[in-house]
């Protein structure tokens, strides 16, 4: 479309245009975002095939120094007066080699079975009864291997520096430079290196409590691990990609269809959630901010203290008195009737359809503050004499702020909405607190009609103990959120360009 043929449509018709034309190129931002894909496996591959060509040339050229490094981890260092890291790394190989033979191994060795005897019951000479006996546990099996695999990459890694340290000390050996000494080191870390000391411990905990737990997600999913198959007493095993075609309905299970049905529905739900209780928030939360900050409007700061009070009650507290208040023998129903408005009570909550649309409602009272907030410092920082030219070219209240609120907001603003939309999709509080996921329904597995994909993985784990169909279902919420929130954030024009209203 011509630009002149945009510029005679009308404010609304411009919207909408809009919209058509983001979700048109939806297909081709996914499709750019997968073929993207190749391209930058391939940079992986270089990277790593530079790696082996730096080890093959420390191999080649470097002295016995250099090369005794591959086997004893530091020796070329230490030979060279860097007591500190060639000690260090002489530390780590010996602790490597420890937790090996004593610990990691054993668990390594049984990763791919996850065990052969769960529990016997034996004799026991001592109390005369027979007792239960525990040997492999199956979740233990996993999680420990896993954690082997990490620390083995680890060494892997801290391998390669031996090896790379070493002969680039060698290197300014023979070119007649000073090597720096552990005073240097030292100082280093605490100067040069400072971002590094600072990051190593996040990072490790980053590792640990995030890393790890995914990775040990996604093994689940693969496997049989649920009520029938709960470790210690039993073992789960391997099952390859069975539980990923029951949840998409290709599979053999009964239940098959059942739960391809109910994470279809859920998963529409949630996206449809998700949109609303982003947009709904922001478009009046920015109008509230707008309404307060407008000349004339008296108690400024009361109106904000008043919103910002609502924000100050715990939303635990909040969402529990909104479910009591809108129940079906809760207090909004018992006065209606009591005042003869209704005769029977109105199923805010107990009716699919209508407990969505207040889910919704609620939230926008709850969120509509908090936008508010953030809207009130930005609309303070747009230029006023914008306003007033756009107010001397004729462009009245709704124009200036379709031309110039809104696209510096969206700007703006445009990462906070994505990290609202992604936030949603995995909003827990609100509708477990509010409806619990009901109203329940035959027609879906372990799910209510409110249900999110996170409330529900949280029924599977919790209440059924289906974690290998939970898994499945997380790896499905988190490939969803990912390339989404990828693409957007890609795609904003916060991010194209950022510096137009600089």
């Amino acid at each position: 479309m011509v630009n002149l043929e945009y510029l005679k449509m009308s404010p609304i018709q411009k919207v909408w245009f809009r919209l058509k034309s983001f979700f048109k190129r939806l297909p081709s931002a996914f499709a750019a975002f997968f073929k993207s894909i190749p391209k930058k496996l391939y940079k992986l591959w270089l990277a790593f095939a530079g790696i082996f060509v730096n080890i093959g040339k420390a191999a080649k050229d470097g002295d016995w120094k250099t090369r005794t490094s591959f086997a004893v981890m530091g020796f070329g260092l230490i030979a060279r007066k860097q007591y500190l890291r060639g000690f260090l790394y002489l530390f780590f190989e010996a602790l490597f080699i420890l937790y090996m033979v004593f610990f990691g191994w054993k668990y390594l060795a049984k990763m791919g079975s996850l065990g052969e005897v769960a529990c016997v019951e034996e004799w026991d000479e001592e109390l005369g009864v027979f007792a239960y006996k525990f040997y492999d546990n199956s979740l233990l099996i996993l999680l420990y291997s896993l954690l082997t695999v990490f620390i083995m990459a680890a060494f892997v890694y801290m391998w390669y520096q031996n090896v790379k340290g070493s002969y680039l000390s060698q290197q300014f050996t023979e070119a007649r430079l000073n090597l720096p000494t552990t005073k240097d080191d030292i100082r280093a870390c605490a100067d040069k290196n400072y971002h590094k000391t600072l990051l190593s411990i996040p990072m490790l905990g980053l590792v640990i409590f995030t890393v790890l737990p995914i990775f040990f997600m996604i093994f689940i999913a693969f496997t049989n691990y649920d009520k029938a198959h709960m470790p210690p007493q039993e073992l789960f095993q391997w099952v390859g990609a069975d539980n990923f075609s029951n949840v998409l309905g290709g599979g053999v299970s009964a239940n098959s269809t059942q739960f391809a049905f109910t994470f279809a529905e859920v998963l529409l739900w949630t996206v449809i959630w998700a949109f609303f209780a982003t947009f709904t928030n922001y478009i009046f939360g920015m109008i509230v901010a707008i309404l307060i900050n407008k000349k004339g409007v008296k108690f400024k700061k009361f109106w904000r203290t008043v919103l910002v009070m609502t924000i100050a009650v715990p939303q635990f507290v909040s969402l529990m008195f909104m479910s009591q208040l809108l129940a079906d023998q809760g207090l909004l129903n018992n006065l209606l009737m009591k005042w003869g408005w209704i005769h029977s009570p109105i199923p805010f909550l107990t009716d699919g359809t209508l407990a969505k649309v207040m889910i919704i409602v609620i939230n926008m009272w709850i969120g509509i503050p908090y936008t508010m907030l953030i809207c009130s410092g930005i609309l303070m920082n747009i230029p006023a004499d914008l306003y007033e030219s756009a107010r001397m070219d004729g462009a009245g209240p709704f124009r200036a702020y379709m031309k110039i609120t809104l696209p510096y907001m969206l700007h703006v603003t445009t990462p906070y909405l994505i990290t609202q939309f992604i936030g949603n999709l995995n909003n827990f509080n609100v509708i477990f607190l509010l409806t619990g996921g009901e109203p329940l329904s035959l027609d879906l597995q372990f799910a209510g009609k409110t249900d999110l994909l996170i409330t529900w993985l949280y029924k599977l784990t919790v209440n059924e103990s289906q974690y290998a169909i939970a898994s499945v279902i997380g790896i499905f919420t988190f490939i969803v959120v990912a390339v989404l929130s990828l693409i957007l954030y890609n795609r904003s024009k916060s991010v194209k360009n950022e510096e137009d209203f600089m």
